[in-house]
C-alpha cells in the first residue's frame, strides 16, 4: 500500500530534470511497478532491508530502463525517420534515465522502509500470529518476536497436541493442532507461522488449507534450518530461515480472465470441429444405437453436482452400475468405435458444452462420480481439496499419464499441486500437452 504508489512517484519526479522525457518516465514507471509486482518485490517481507533488496531493485529498473529506450527509439523512427537525434536514441535515453531513476527509487525504498519501521517498534502494525507447534524452535521465534516487534508479528499463542511444550513458558497454548481454525477465529489471526509438531505433513496441510485458515499468511520454518545458507534465503526471524508459503490463486484477475476466455473458446472449437463431433455421433449411432450422447451425474466445484456429456462408448447394464462401478479399458461391452473414441479421447468431445454452460473448465481436476468422490475423500486426506477450483476437460494428472485404472492418490497430489501452483501458463501448457496426447492416441 505504501511502497508502489512511492515508486511510482520517485521514478516520475526525475520529470523535474527531464521534463523532455516525461512521456518515457511514465512508461518506466508503469513497467517498474508490473516488473516488481511480478516479482514478488511488493510482498511485506519480516526482515527489512533495503541493501538486501538492491540488487534485484537495480537490476530489474536497468532492464526496464533498457526496454523503455529501445521502444522510445523504435516509435520516433516508425513516426518520422527522419526526425531521431542522437539525444532519442535507445542508448541515450537509457543513460539519461538509469540514474535518476535508480537513485529517486533507492531513495524512495529508504524513506518506506524507516517508516514501516517505525509503525512497527510503535506496534502500528502488528499482525496477529499464531504458531503451529509448540516445541523449542517455537518458543525460540515467539522470545525473538515479543523481544523485536520490527518483524511486524504479534505472536497471541500456539497450537500442539501436547500439553506440555518449550513455547508454553513465552505465550499461552490454544489447544491441539485440530483446533487451529477455532484458534484462527477466536484470536482474529492473520499469520499462522508452522514451527514443527507430531502431524503428518498431509494432515497439516488439510488443516492449513481450511475455510477458516485460508485467508492468512502461512509461513514455515523449513526443516533442519540450520542448514540452509543465506544463498536463496527468502526470509528471517533472527538467525531462522522463514519460507512464505504461498496462498493458491483461487480467486483474481488470472481466475476471472480463466472464467471469460475459457467458455468463448470452448464454443469456438466446438463449431470448428461440428463435423468432427457430427461423424463422432454417426460411428457411436451406427455401433450402438439410439442413445448417442451419455449423461452422467458427476461433483464439480466445490460439491456441486451436474450432468456430464460423453460420447457413448459402451452401454451400462443399468444406471446404479453406470454410477458406482469402476470402468476399464478391456470391458468387453466396449466396441471397436468406442474403443477409438477413448484412445484418441474423442468421447469427452461433448464436454465442450459443459464448459460453455460453466459446469466445468477447459483445464482442472477431472470430475468425479458423487459415488466414488465420498469413497475417495474418506480413503485419501488430499482428494477433498481438489473441489476448491473448477473441474476441467483435462488436467495435469491426466496429462502426465494418470488416466484410467491408476492410483487416486497420484491423482490427487497432481491436482493438489495443479491447484497450489496455478498460472494461465500452467493452462495453456496442459492444453498444448493435452493436444499431443489427442494426436498421438496416447488415451486409455
Amino acid at each position: 500500500m505504501l511502497v508502489l504508489p512511492v515508486d511510482a512517484i520517485m521514478i516520475m519526479s526525475g520529470a523535474l530534470w527531464f521534463p523532455r522525457y516525461v512521456a518515457p518516465l511514465a512508461l518506466t514507471a508503469v513497467l517498474t511497478v508490473a516488473s516488481f509486482s511480478v516479482g514478488g518485490r511488493y510482498r511485506a517481507k519480516l526482515h527489512l532491508s533495503v541493501l538486501d533488496e538492491l540488487p534485484r531493485i537495480v537490476t530489474r529498473l536497468l532492464m526496464v530502463i533498457a526496454l523503455v529506450g529501445a521502444l522510445r527509439a523504435i516509435w520516433l523512427v516508425a513516426v518520422d525517420p527522419m526526425a531521431i537525434t542522437s539525444r532519442d536514441n535507445a542508448g541515450t535515453v537509457a543513460l539519461v534515465l538509469s540514474l535518476p531513476v535508480i537513485v529517486h527509487v533507492v531513495a524512495g525504498r529508504f524513506l518506506t522502509t524507516s517508516i514501516i519501521l517505525w509503525a512497527r517498534r510503535r506496534r502500528a502494525v502488528a499482525h496477529r500470529t499464531i504458531l503451529v507447534g509448540g516445541g523449542v524452535t517455537a518458543a525460540e521465534l515467539a522470545t525473538l518476536l515479543r523481544r523485536h516487534p520490527r518483524y511486524g508479528l504479534d505472536v497471541v499463542g500456539f497450537v500442539d497436541d501436547s500439553e506440555r511444550c518449550e513455547a508454553a513458558f513465552v505465550v499461552p497454548r490454544l489447544g491441539p493442532v485440530s483446533a487451529l481454525g477455532d484458534a484462527v477465529a477466536a484470536q482474529g489471526a492473520e499469520v499462522l507461522l508452522v514451527t514443527g509438531g507430531n502431524r503428518s505433513d498431509l494432515e497439516l496441510l488439510h488443516l492449513l488449507r481450511g475455510p477458516a485458515c485460508a485467508a492468512c499468511d502461512l509461513l514455515v520454518v523449513p526443516r533442519l534450518y540450520s542448514l540452509h545458507t543465506q544463498t536463496g534465503l527468502a526470509d528471517h526471524i533472527g538467525s531462522i530461515p522463514i519460507q512464505r508459503i504461498s496462498t493458491p490463486p483461487l480467486n483474481g484477475v488470472g481466475r476471472l480472465i480463466k472464467r471469460v476466455t475459457g467458455p468463448l473458446l470452448a464454443g469456438t472449437v466446438l463449431i470448428v470441429l461440428s463435423p468432427v463431433l457430427a461423424l463422432c455421433a454417426l460411428a457411436v449411432r451406427l455401433e450402438g444405437g439410439p442413445g448417442v450422447i451419455f449423461r452422467q451425474e458427476r461433483v464439480g466445484r466445490d460439491g456441486r453436482r451436474f450432468q456430464c456429456l460423453k460420447f457413448r462408448s459402451m452401454a451400462p447394464r443399468s444406471s446404479e452400475e453406470s454410477a458406482t462401478q469402476w470402468n476399464i479399458a478391456q470391458d468387453h461391452r466396449v466396441g471397436p468405435v468406442g474403443r477409438f473414441l477413448r484412445r484418441t479421447s474423442l468421447d469427452e468431445l461433448p464436454q465442450l458444452w459443459n464448459v460453455v454452460r460453466g459446469d466445468m473448465a477447459l483445464v482442472g481436476p477431472r470430475p468425479e462420480r458423487p459415488h466414488f468422490v465420498e469413497e475417495f475423500s474418506g480413503r485419501y486426506i488430499d482428494y477433498g481439496p481438489r473441489d476448491r477450483v473448477a473441474v476441467g476437460m483435462t488436467g495435469l494428472a491426466q496429462v502426465s499419464g494418470l488416466r484410467g485404472d491408476t492410483p487416486i492418490a497420484d491423482r490427487a497430489r497432481f491436482d493438489n499441486y495443479y491447484i497450489e501452483n496455478w498460472s494461465l501458463w500452467l493452462d495453456v501448457k496442459v492444453l498444448l500437452r493435452t493436444l499431443q496426447e489427442v494426436l498421438f492416441a496416447r488415451g486409455r
